[in-house]
């Protein structure tokens, strides 16, 4: 399974994605004003978006179709999803 050959780079995010949870946790228990909960919320709302996004584009390289192994309209395609999907989850 090709998220087994990502695992180090994946379980790296998570453990981000943990700690800025903690992080938030710990904003909370200690009432920190709106502002600073908030970007602790923005954070982890980007990290979570950035680990989506590098599943799913690995999804559709490894399932559907690799643009940088084939040069076909369901390549370009798939080339187009993958960067949409970079964009929309930024």
């Amino acid at each position: 399974m090709h998220t087994i050959k990502d695992k180090q780079r994946l379980m790296t995010r998570v453990r981000r994605i943990k700690g800025q949870a903690e992080a938030l946790e710990r904003a909370l228990e200690a009432e920190l004003g709106c502002a600073d909960v908030l970007m602790l919320v923005a954070s982890m709302r980007g990290a979570v978006n950035g680990l989506t996004a590098e599943v799913m584009e690995d999804h559709i390289r490894n399932h559907i179709v690799d643009p940088d192994r084939e040069s076909t309209k369901r390549a370009q395609g798939a080339a187009e999803l993958i960067e949409v999907l970079r964009t929309y989850l930024k």
